[in-house]
């Protein structure tokens, strides 16, 4: 099973997703309106293994009015505020049996799938090779 934590207003979630649906039908799941919970987060960052900081989304997000880009912010700061504001999780992240990521760039995703088959291509329509 594979699952895709998903913005479908971002087109590099939208792309990993049809990475995704190339090898198979993944549980999407839109975690703006699904929101998170702390452990929920301490756990996919773990499995990930980036944290807080690094999972931030800065650009279009409060991140900045929260005070949250100052390197001085903990990472529990980070966490409840991202509790509180979805938006500021950056996306996409996948989790599958090979592993779990933050799918950016968009081609990430293909580290954790079987190889799929037909063309892919990035946003801005670059053809992709998938790993063999």
């Amino acid at each position: 099973m594979i699952v895709i934590y998903h913005n479908p207003a971002c087109e590099t979630s939208r792309n990993v997703l049809a990475f995704v649906r190339a090898v198979t039908e993944p549980v999407v799941i839109p975690y703006l309106e699904a929101g998170w919970t702390q452990a929920h987060l301490i756990g996919l960052f773990a499995a990930a293994n980036v944290t807080p900081r690094q999972a931030l989304r800065t650009a279009g997000t409060p991140a900045v009015a929260l005070g949250l880009v100052d390197p001085d912010v903990p990472d529990a700061a980070i966490l409840d505020a991202m509790v509180a504001h979805p938006i500021l999780v950056n996306r996409p992240f996948v989790c599958s049996p090979l592993g779990t990521r933050l799918c950016r760039p968009s081609e990430t995703v293909l580290a954790l799938l079987p190889t799929p088959s037909g063309h892919l291509h990035k946003e801005d329509g670059t053809p992709v090779t998938p790993p063999r």
